[in-house]
């Protein structure tokens, strides 16, 4: 158990004088006699937020008041996410400057009680200085200070949480009734069971110990319960073991075990779709799972030796594995299923500041907030794109003093903020750990012309960072001259400057690349000096002070384009208009960087034009190869090598208290092999942990098939032809065994066909079909889930057995009376006009061929008819077309005679997606074309686009594609998470 200090150097009581005098608050943003509101321009908006799937308004407020710069996304998210108060209600709020008041007042009113501040001057200039920086979008707290502060809710400012649990029955239940009310708060929290004895060990009682796998069954049920009970996002939460407890293989493998249960379920047509009603069958779903190994593991994974398991109770090995084997089977289960992911003990008890309380254990749900148990940390994160200059160089100056002040913020918070237990509030109190971090990195090295995967991105970002950090440890020695060190800190002060020193070892190590970076590195080599000096003298406020958070939706509050430490997720983005409409334009940081590399406004605008077209840069006109890599993305045609975002990662690491947010993604052709290099090397370059997603590895997303090349271009064409001959061979040898097949009628070896691309409640698949020369459909080919998988094995097996029947002889229309109306999901909206509801994959299947084979007479006896025939009888009274010549949609493909309207749109979506790109209009700037109308966020843009599949969860509340944000997912739409962030 974590222990807790408290004792005479407790924070001072309200209205108590302090022998610091307060801090004396320095105007830097705010002008002076004039209120940062009497600044800014405000306009009146609608809000208004509908489910695009069902039509359904999920939430409306008109007249609300923001800045004329914030964009629609992000007053829509503040609106609906932040403002309180019941609807239609006087107390709703109804402007920014009501939620900004409400927080910072709060902030102010408590700094000034607490003796923050040397007089009410200073009082009042950090009241507008915070204000400036928040309505001007250069940072955000973390959401529940949002949710929290200033109302009649308990002031809960703190959004990571981590929990304990001992080897006993009463901490067990105990940690199933505190991870429940942190659930239902929306806030998320992690802890390690290592404590707990594995069932390879005996009770006091003679019986064998259950284990705590068993027991996360029961905790995993509890946060699923609580999720379904009314929470907008998945519940959050990480459960840890060490590597050398005695259960682990079985901890290892729980996850994908259920993978397997879940590919099952779902081939035999359950919905097990992220947030499905099938889902809740399975298991440890609610949870991250992450093995806590050590260097000794490490160092017997190189070396290929055994490595001991130990018992829980006495210490005593209790059995040999081998290391090497051991790593692989993490590698295999994260290759499955993602889960588990690596922490690396001994790295992150190094930088540990307290650890004469105790060792560092567990972390929160996304890894980037590791401490004490029972504690919290409440979070803000500044836009780093704010402080770059009209030159292109970073104000290093001007950020360092904004993150004194926000730090100073955050530490006041602690003053008043209510926690969810005693147990983490004492700890809170006690440690006063702090996560000031940022956002919008990948946008700033974009904009400054420095590759994200470059050894320039690389040093901008140790130097971003290690300012920062040292600018918060800076002013938590100053406020410890001012009201006092955390109480922890006397006897952990010796370990608490030894990694301060640690600190400044690792930014002195640090070498300048170019200019750009120089002046931020002196920034931060002199705090680091500041640091060390007033450390001695004063101490310090908190035991922690800096992380980098995944920043979802304080991100997308900020106008972000680029969250926590991620590079830029796509070159296109989707932008909502004022008054409804969007917009597909290319980053705005775009132009900003080729200007920097040198190019002129000629050449700018032709790569920006053909962005617009493409969404990536290979061969654009003009643009050299050696600055390809300033605009690599998240996703698309060059998107980052796994071994990019770990570098960037190690990069930033030795300047962070915390660890950081973010999961490496990889390919689905990625091998176990792969894998394991990306733990490894994580371990060898000093990061704290590390998280892996190999893409279309977990069943709960959308199923995604056609994933392009590194050109763009859709790959199905290729991939449908030749998944069309391999079964139409196996036809032909089927066909030959039968001996009462005379009457069959073959098909010709070249044969008139057509691929549909469709999306059934989510779901994606396509269709070939092929005719006769009669235009008779003759054999039909489905492509869903991917090759080798059980549904497309089943899929393949279904169009064998339907094609056989056709050539046979058995009519389409027994086929289409029979597989209509079948009900199974995936079921629900479908992207076909003429089919815009389906009850199935299979009902969607026989309507579609129908239409494209039987003519009107016989469709109509089935009751199936086209969108134009549907509108027809809305405007005449009869489905009938105006001329019956018993034409059929087939005879028609095989004419000259242009096609009807809903087929045209059907050989548009047969085509490569490079065709479905909407036009920039001749504008001289292609920066802005009218966006998709089947796109909704960044993230549909550019799967219509690229025609990659964004391997990414629907959003609960609006029915969108989220996109990745650190360890978590955010819907750009609506701002919801599914995390903790």
């Amino acid at each position: 158990m974590t222990e807790t200090v408290s004792g005479a150097d407790t924070q001072p009581a309200k209205g108590e004088g302090l022998a610091g005098g307060g801090l004396k608050i320095e105007r830097v943003f705010s002008t002076e006699g004039v209120h940062p509101y009497d600044e800014i321009t405000w306009e009146r908006r609608d809000v208004v937020q509908t489910n695009w799937k069902t039509g359904e308004t999920v939430f409306e407020q008109r007249g609300v008041e923001f800045p004329d710069f914030w964009s629609v996304n992000a007053s829509t998210i503040v609106t609906t996410k932040y403002f309180r108060g019941a609807l239609g209600t006087p107390q709703r709020e109804t402007s920014l400057k009501d939620i900004v008041d409400r927080v910072v007042k709060t902030y102010t009113k408590a700094g000034r009680e607490y003796g923050y501040f040397a007089s009410d001057a200073d009082a009042k200039v950090f009241e507008e200085e915070l204000t400036w920086l928040l309505v001007h979008q250069y940072f955000a707290f973390n959401s529940p200070v949002w949710f929290n502060v200033g109302t009649q809710s308990p002031q809960q400012v703190s959004a990571c949480f981590i929990l304990s649990v001992d080897d006993s029955m009463d901490s067990i239940l105990n940690w199933y009734k505190e991870e429940g009310f942190i659930f239902k708060g929306g806030s998320g929290a992690g802890l390690n069971l290592s404590r707990i004895r594995s069932s390879k060990e005996l009770l006091s009682s003679g019986g064998t110990a259950s284990g705590p796998v068993s027991f996360m069954r029961g905790a995993d049920a509890s946060a699923g319960t609580i999720k379904s009970g009314g929470a907008t996002r998945r519940a959050a939460k990480m459960v840890v073991l060490d590597v050398d407890h005695p259960d682990i293989e079985e901890f290892i493998e729980t996850k994908a075990r259920e993978e397997d249960k879940i590919r099952a379920l779902r081939d035999a047509g359950f919905d097990m779709d992220l947030g499905g009603r099938d889902i809740a069958s399975v298991q440890y779903q609610n949870a991250n799972n992450s093995v806590r190994v050590t260097d000794e593991f490490m160092r017997a994974v190189e070396e290929g030796k055994s490595f001991g398991l130990r018992a829980r109770m006495t210490g005593e090995v209790i059995e040999e594995v081998d290391a090497r084997e051991l790593f692989h089977k993490i590698a295999v289960a994260a290759w499955e299923c993602a889960d588990p992911g690596l922490q690396y003990d001994d790295t992150i008890n190094d930088w540990h500041t307290n650890p004469e309380t105790g060792r560092i254990t567990g972390s929160n749900p996304c890894s980037e907030y590791m401490s004490l148990d029972n504690s919290s940390c409440n979070l803000a994160s500044l836009n780093l794109l704010k402080f770059l200059k009209d030159d292109d160089t970073f104000d290093a100056v001007r950020f360092q003093q904004a993150c004194e002040l926000v730090f100073t913020a955050m530490d006041i918070s602690i003053c008043f903020a209510d926690f969810p237990t005693e147990a983490i509030g004492q700890t809170t109190r006690d440690y006063r750990q702090l996560g000031i971090g940022y956002a919008n990195l990948g946008a700033l090295l974009m904009a400054m012309g420095l590759g994200y995967d470059s050894e320039g991105g690389r040093t901008m970002a140790a130097a971003i960072t290690s300012l920062m950090t040292g600018a918060g440890y800076k002013r938590s020695a100053e406020l410890a001259g001012v009201v006092g060190p955390y109480n922890g800190y006397k006897r952990n002060a010796e370990a608490h400057q030894r990694v301060m020193r640690k600190h400044q070892a690792a930014n002195d190590a640090v070498r300048s690349i170019n200019p750009v970076d120089r002046n931020v590195l002196e920034a931060a080599t002199k705090a680091w000096a500041q640091v060390v000096e007033l450390g001695k003298d004063n101490g310090f406020r908190n035991a922690q002070a800096s992380l980098l958070a995944p920043t979802g939706t304080i991100g997308f509050m900020m106008d972000c384009d680029t969250t926590g430490i991620e590079p830029d997720f796509s070159l296109v983005k989707f932008k909502k208009l004022v008054g409804g409409g969007s917009l597909q334009i290319v980053n705005q940081t775009i132009p900003r960087a080729l200007k920097k590399l040198g190019y002129q406004p000629e050449q700018i605008e032709a790569i920006v034009d053909y962005i617009a077209e493409n969404g990536h840069v290979v061969d654009a006109p003009g643009l050299k190869p050696e600055h390809y890599e300033v605009f690599d993305t998240a996703m698309g045609v060059r998107a980052l090598k796994p071994m990019g975002h770990v570098r960037m990662m190690a990069a930033t690491q030795p300047f962070l208290s915390g660890a950081i947010s973010k999961t490496v993604n990889l390919p689905e052709s990625a091998t176990v092999e792969e894998i394991e290099d990306v733990y490894m090397e994580s371990w060898k370059l000093g990061l704290k942990a590390t998280a892996i997603y190999r893409d279309n590895c977990k069943v709960g997303q959308p199923l995604s098939d056609g994933k392009g090349d590194n050109k763009g271009k859709d790959a199905n064409v290729s991939a449908d032809a030749s998944t069309a001959a391999a079964p139409a061979e196996v036809v032909e040898k089927v066909v030959e065994k039968v001996v009462y097949a005379p009457t069959r009628k073959r098909l010709p070896k070249s044969r008139v066909s057509r691929t549909t691309s469709f999306t059934v409640g989510g779901a994606e698949g396509y269709m070939t079909s092929g005719a006769h020369e009669d235009g008779s459909l003759g054999e039909i080919f489905l492509k869903l889930g991917k090759q080798g998988s059980t549904l497309a094995g089943v899929m393949d097996a279904f169009s064998i057995a339907i094609s056989i029947g056709l050539q046979y002889g058995v009519p389409l229309e027994t086929y289409v009376s029979k597989y209509t109306n079948q009900r199974f999901e995936p079921a629900g909206l479908t992207d076909d006009p003429d089919v815009r509801m389906s009850q199935s994959i299979l009902d969607y299947v026989f309507r579609r061929l129908a239409l494209d084979y039987l003519p009107f007479e016989s469709r109509a006896a089935l009751g199936i008819y086209s969108a134009e025939e549907r509108q027809r009888y809305l405007e005449t009274g009869s489905y009938e077309p105006l001329e019956q010549d018993g034409t059929t949609a087939a005879e028609l493909v095989e004419a000259p005679a242009p096609a009807p309207k809903a087929e045209a749109a059907e050989a548009k979506a047969a085509e490569p997606v490079e065709a479905e790109v909407v036009e920039a209009p001749a504008e001289p700037k292609a920066e802005a074309a009218e966006a998709p109308k089947v796109a909704h966020t960044t993230a549909e843009l550019l799967e219509q686009i690229s025609g990659m599949a964004v391997d990414s969860p629907l959003c609960f509340t609006c029915g969108t594609k989220m996109r990745p944000a650190g360890s978590c997912y955010v819907c750009e739409g609506c701002g919801s998470t599914s995390g903790c962030s």
